[in-house]
Protein backbone atom coordinates (compact mmCIF):
# COMPACT_ATOMS: atom_id res chain seq x y z
CA UNK A 1 0.00 0.00 0.00
CA UNK A 2 2.58 1.84 1.03
CA UNK A 3 4.94 1.83 -1.99
CA UNK A 4 1.50 2.11 -4.67
CA UNK A 5 0.81 5.81 -2.48
CA UNK A 6 4.41 6.88 -2.81
CA UNK A 7 3.93 5.98 -6.99
CA UNK A 8 1.17 7.68 -7.30
CA UNK A 9 1.61 10.42 -4.43
CA UNK A 10 1.82 13.47 -6.97
CA UNK A 11 -1.23 12.19 -8.58
CA UNK A 12 -3.62 11.60 -5.62
CA UNK A 13 -2.48 15.14 -4.46
CA UNK A 14 -3.27 16.77 -7.80
CA UNK A 15 -6.65 15.33 -7.39
CA UNK A 16 -7.51 16.16 -4.49
CA UNK A 17 -6.35 20.10 -4.84
CA UNK A 18 -9.57 19.50 -8.21
CA UNK A 19 -11.58 17.92 -6.09
CA UNK A 20 -11.71 19.96 -3.12
CA UNK A 21 -12.99 23.44 -4.77
CA UNK A 22 -15.90 20.74 -6.27
CA UNK A 23 -16.87 19.35 -2.97
CA UNK A 24 -16.60 22.78 -1.56
CA UNK A 25 -19.31 24.09 -4.00
CA UNK A 26 -21.19 21.36 -3.91
CA UNK A 27 -21.61 21.54 -0.36
CA UNK A 28 -21.49 25.50 0.07
CA UNK A 29 -22.85 26.53 -3.38
CA UNK A 30 -25.94 27.67 -2.14
CA UNK A 31 -25.15 29.68 0.18
CA UNK A 32 -22.60 31.53 -1.30
CA UNK A 33 -20.32 31.79 1.32
CA UNK A 34 -17.21 33.53 0.73
CA UNK A 35 -13.56 31.61 0.08
CA UNK A 36 -11.39 31.46 2.68
CA UNK A 37 -7.86 31.19 3.03
CA UNK A 38 -7.64 27.61 1.81
CA UNK A 39 -10.17 27.80 -0.40
CA UNK A 40 -8.00 30.99 -1.91
CA UNK A 41 -4.63 28.77 -2.01
CA UNK A 42 -6.35 25.69 -3.12
CA UNK A 43 -8.02 28.21 -6.02
CA UNK A 44 -4.29 29.49 -6.66
CA UNK A 45 -2.53 26.57 -6.87
CA UNK A 46 -5.25 24.77 -9.23
CA UNK A 47 -5.80 27.86 -11.20
CA UNK A 48 -2.40 27.03 -13.39
CA UNK A 49 -3.10 23.58 -13.83
CA UNK A 50 -6.88 24.30 -14.81
CA UNK A 51 -5.63 26.72 -17.51
CA UNK A 52 -3.05 24.17 -18.66
CA UNK A 53 -5.13 21.66 -19.21
CA UNK A 54 -8.31 23.70 -20.47
CA UNK A 55 -5.66 25.32 -23.22
CA UNK A 56 -4.13 21.74 -24.15
CA UNK A 57 -7.99 20.68 -24.46
CA UNK A 58 -8.63 23.05 -26.88
CA UNK A 59 -5.19 22.04 -28.74
CA UNK A 60 -6.31 19.14 -29.33
CA UNK A 61 -9.11 19.92 -30.13
CA UNK A 62 -7.96 22.97 -33.01
CA UNK A 63 -5.34 20.26 -33.66
CA UNK A 64 -8.25 17.10 -34.55
CA UNK A 65 -10.59 19.54 -36.28
CA UNK A 66 -7.82 21.15 -38.14
CA UNK A 67 -6.15 17.68 -39.51
CA UNK A 68 -10.11 16.96 -40.44
CA UNK A 69 -10.37 20.22 -42.25
CA UNK A 70 -6.91 19.96 -44.29
CA UNK A 71 -7.85 16.27 -44.85
CA UNK A 72 -10.98 17.77 -46.51
CA UNK A 73 -9.47 20.40 -48.09
CA UNK A 74 -6.83 17.75 -49.42
CA UNK A 75 -9.48 15.94 -50.75
CA UNK A 76 -10.80 18.20 -52.28
CA UNK A 77 -7.86 19.51 -54.21
CA UNK A 78 -7.20 16.18 -55.11
CA UNK A 79 -10.74 15.79 -56.94
CA UNK A 80 -9.93 19.43 -58.61
CA UNK A 81 -6.87 18.07 -59.97
CA UNK A 82 -8.27 15.27 -61.45
CA UNK A 83 -11.15 17.41 -62.60
CA UNK A 84 -8.39 20.26 -64.33
CA UNK A 85 -6.64 17.03 -65.97
CA UNK A 86 -10.41 15.88 -67.43
CA UNK A 87 -11.12 19.47 -68.74
CA UNK A 88 -7.14 20.02 -70.30
CA UNK A 89 -7.51 17.03 -72.05
CA UNK A 90 -11.00 17.65 -73.17
CA UNK A 91 -9.89 20.94 -74.53
CA UNK A 92 -6.59 19.74 -76.32
CA UNK A 93 -8.87 16.75 -77.85
CA UNK A 94 -11.00 19.93 -79.12
CA UNK A 95 -8.44 21.89 -80.31
CA UNK A 96 -7.02 18.66 -82.30
CA UNK A 97 -10.46 17.89 -83.57
CA UNK A 98 -10.70 21.68 -85.08
CA UNK A 99 -7.21 21.59 -86.39
CA UNK A 100 -8.12 18.12 -88.04
CA UNK A 101 -11.40 19.59 -89.16
CA UNK A 102 -9.97 23.10 -90.96
CA UNK A 103 -7.47 20.82 -92.74
CA UNK A 104 -9.97 17.97 -94.05
CA UNK A 105 -11.94 20.63 -95.01
CA UNK A 106 -9.61 22.57 -96.73
CA UNK A 107 -8.19 19.54 -98.25
CA UNK A 108 -12.15 18.82 -99.39
CA UNK A 109 -12.59 22.45 -100.99
CA UNK A 110 -9.19 21.76 -102.87
CA UNK A 111 -10.04 18.21 -104.02
CA UNK A 112 -13.06 19.73 -104.96
CA UNK A 113 -11.62 22.44 -107.25
CA UNK A 114 -9.25 20.12 -108.78
CA UNK A 115 -10.10 18.75 -112.53
CA UNK A 116 -9.91 15.28 -111.64
CA UNK A 117 -11.01 12.40 -109.39
CA UNK A 118 -8.76 12.75 -106.35
CA UNK A 119 -8.53 9.71 -103.33
CA UNK A 120 -7.63 11.28 -100.14
CA UNK A 121 -5.60 9.49 -97.59
CA UNK A 122 -3.62 10.08 -94.17
CA UNK A 123 -0.02 9.06 -93.37
CA UNK A 124 0.32 5.88 -91.28
CA UNK A 125 4.58 5.87 -91.70
CA UNK A 126 7.58 6.98 -92.54
CA UNK A 127 10.13 5.06 -94.05
CA UNK A 128 13.75 6.03 -91.96
CA UNK A 129 15.87 4.80 -94.60
CA UNK A 130 17.91 8.03 -96.00
CA UNK A 131 17.92 5.70 -99.34
CA UNK A 132 14.27 6.85 -100.24
CA UNK A 133 12.63 9.63 -98.45
CA UNK A 134 8.86 8.25 -98.53
CA UNK A 135 5.88 7.72 -96.32
CA UNK A 136 3.23 5.33 -96.14
CA UNK A 137 -0.75 6.51 -96.31
CA UNK A 138 -3.65 4.00 -95.79
CA UNK A 139 -4.99 3.93 -99.42
CA UNK A 140 -4.19 1.06 -102.13
CA UNK A 141 -4.79 -1.19 -105.24
CA UNK A 142 -8.26 -1.62 -103.57
CA UNK A 143 -9.12 1.96 -103.43
CA UNK A 144 -7.82 2.93 -106.97
CA UNK A 145 -4.18 3.61 -106.01
CA UNK A 146 -1.60 2.94 -108.56
CA UNK A 147 1.92 3.90 -109.11
CA UNK A 148 3.10 6.22 -110.88
CA UNK A 149 0.13 8.59 -109.01
CA UNK A 150 1.03 11.97 -107.73
CA UNK A 151 0.64 12.88 -104.30
CA UNK A 152 -0.33 16.69 -103.19
CA UNK A 153 -1.69 18.89 -100.89
CA UNK A 154 -3.61 21.61 -100.81
CA UNK A 155 -0.46 23.75 -100.45
CA UNK A 156 1.79 21.63 -102.87
CA UNK A 157 3.09 18.40 -104.61
CA UNK A 158 4.25 15.93 -101.95
CA UNK A 159 5.21 13.05 -104.08
CA UNK A 160 4.60 10.32 -105.92
CA UNK A 161 3.65 6.42 -105.50
CA UNK A 162 6.66 4.50 -106.11
CA UNK A 163 4.99 0.52 -104.90
CA UNK A 164 1.22 0.00 -103.87
CA UNK A 165 -0.92 -3.22 -102.23
CA UNK A 166 -4.37 -3.69 -101.62
CA UNK A 167 -4.77 -1.55 -98.58
CA UNK A 168 -1.31 1.09 -98.31
CA UNK A 169 0.67 2.62 -100.72
CA UNK A 170 4.17 4.05 -100.31
CA UNK A 171 4.95 7.75 -101.60
CA UNK A 172 8.61 8.75 -102.80
CA UNK A 173 8.90 12.33 -101.85
CA UNK A 174 9.89 15.50 -103.44
CA UNK A 175 12.27 15.98 -101.63
CA UNK A 176 13.99 12.15 -102.80
CA UNK A 177 17.56 12.27 -104.04
CA UNK A 178 16.07 10.88 -106.85
CA UNK A 179 13.19 12.95 -107.29
CA UNK A 180 13.41 14.98 -110.55
CA UNK A 181 10.17 17.42 -111.67
CA UNK A 182 9.40 19.19 -114.30
CA UNK A 183 8.46 22.70 -113.66
CA UNK A 184 8.17 26.56 -114.78
CA UNK A 185 8.18 30.20 -113.21
CA UNK A 186 4.81 30.74 -112.91
CA UNK A 187 5.88 34.62 -113.47
CA UNK A 188 7.97 34.21 -116.96
CA UNK A 189 6.97 30.74 -117.65
CA UNK A 190 10.26 29.67 -117.75
CA UNK A 191 10.58 26.26 -117.99
CA UNK A 192 13.35 24.14 -115.74
CA UNK A 193 13.82 20.89 -113.40
CA UNK A 194 13.31 20.73 -109.90
CA UNK A 195 15.88 17.78 -107.86
CA UNK A 196 15.50 16.45 -104.72
CA UNK A 197 19.12 16.58 -102.69
CA UNK A 198 17.47 14.37 -99.90
CA UNK A 199 17.23 16.97 -97.36
CA UNK A 200 16.99 20.94 -97.22
CA UNK A 201 15.72 22.49 -100.50
CA UNK A 202 15.22 21.54 -103.57
CA UNK A 203 17.81 22.50 -106.59
CA UNK A 204 17.05 23.96 -109.44
CA UNK A 205 18.50 22.24 -112.42
CA UNK A 206 18.13 23.09 -116.51
CA UNK A 207 17.36 26.29 -116.59
CA UNK A 208 19.26 28.73 -119.05
CA UNK A 209 20.91 31.41 -117.97
CA UNK A 210 19.16 33.59 -120.45
CA UNK A 211 15.90 32.88 -118.86
CA UNK A 212 13.99 35.10 -116.30
CA UNK A 213 13.99 34.38 -113.04
CA UNK A 214 14.45 36.06 -109.91
CA UNK A 215 15.13 34.95 -105.78
CA UNK A 216 11.16 34.63 -104.52
CA UNK A 217 9.16 33.59 -107.66
CA UNK A 218 7.18 30.91 -107.69
CA UNK A 219 7.58 27.87 -108.83
CA UNK A 220 5.08 25.13 -110.59
CA UNK A 221 4.81 22.47 -112.16
CA UNK A 222 5.17 21.83 -115.85
CA UNK A 223 3.40 18.93 -116.94
CA UNK A 224 6.08 17.98 -118.97
CA UNK A 225 7.28 14.87 -116.94
CA UNK A 226 4.37 12.75 -117.04
CA UNK A 227 3.43 12.73 -113.27
CA UNK A 228 2.43 16.09 -111.75
CA UNK A 229 -0.21 18.07 -113.30
CA UNK A 230 0.62 21.65 -114.34
CA UNK A 231 0.04 24.15 -112.33
CA UNK A 232 0.84 23.12 -108.97
CA UNK A 233 2.94 24.57 -106.43
CA UNK A 234 6.27 23.54 -105.70
CA UNK A 235 8.02 26.24 -103.96
CA UNK A 236 10.00 29.44 -104.08
CA UNK A 237 13.17 30.22 -105.09
CA UNK A 238 15.41 31.61 -102.52
CA UNK A 239 18.87 31.57 -104.32
CA UNK A 240 20.62 31.88 -107.25
CA UNK A 241 23.79 31.18 -109.12
CA UNK A 242 24.63 32.70 -111.59
CA UNK A 243 28.66 31.63 -113.03
CA UNK A 244 30.02 33.12 -115.83
CA UNK A 245 30.57 30.08 -118.02
CA UNK A 246 27.85 27.65 -118.77
CA UNK A 247 24.69 27.51 -120.13
CA UNK A 248 22.46 26.62 -116.84
CA UNK A 249 21.98 28.56 -113.41
CA UNK A 250 21.48 26.83 -110.01
CA UNK A 251 19.42 27.79 -106.95
CA UNK A 252 17.39 26.68 -104.33
CA UNK A 253 13.91 26.23 -103.97
CA UNK A 254 11.78 25.80 -100.87
CA UNK A 255 9.31 23.33 -100.93
CA UNK A 256 5.74 24.65 -100.19
CA UNK A 257 4.93 21.58 -98.51
CA UNK A 258 6.97 20.34 -95.42
CA UNK A 259 6.91 16.74 -95.81
CA UNK A 260 8.22 16.01 -92.42
CA UNK A 261 4.39 17.39 -91.23
CA UNK A 262 2.25 15.53 -93.39
CA UNK A 263 -0.82 14.04 -91.97
CA UNK A 264 -3.89 14.20 -94.69
CA UNK A 265 -3.22 14.09 -98.85
CA UNK A 266 -4.77 13.63 -102.23
CA UNK A 267 -3.52 11.14 -104.49
CA UNK A 268 -3.91 11.92 -107.67
CA UNK A 269 -4.28 10.46 -111.23
CA UNK A 270 -2.31 11.32 -114.37
CA UNK A 271 -1.18 9.74 -117.59
CA UNK A 272 1.18 7.67 -116.11
CA UNK A 273 -0.82 6.37 -113.41
CA UNK A 274 -3.53 5.89 -115.60
CA UNK A 275 -1.16 3.69 -117.99
CA UNK A 276 0.21 1.76 -114.97
CA UNK A 277 -3.50 1.05 -113.96
CA UNK A 278 -4.95 -0.05 -117.29
CA UNK A 279 -1.95 -2.52 -117.90
CA UNK A 280 -2.60 -4.02 -114.06
CA UNK A 281 -5.80 -4.27 -115.36
CA UNK A 282 -5.08 -5.79 -118.44
CA UNK A 283 -2.40 -8.05 -117.18
CA UNK A 284 -6.01 -9.67 -114.96
CA UNK A 285 -8.07 -10.19 -117.41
Amino acid sequence: MLSLLKRYRTLLIVGALLLYPFGSFLTTGRRGREPNVLDRAVIGLTAPLQRGLVGLIDGVKAMVFGYLDLREVRQENEQLRAENLQLRASVQALGEARVENDRLRGLLGYSESSPGPDIAARVIGVNPVSKLLSVRINRGESDGVFRGMSVVTPDGIVGQVVRTTGGWADVALVTDAQSRVGVRVQRSRSRGTAAGAGKGPLQLENMLRTEDIQEGDLIITSGTDGVYPPGLVVGTVTHLEKTEHGMFLGGDIVPAVDTTRLEEVLVRGNAFGSMAQSQQEGGTR
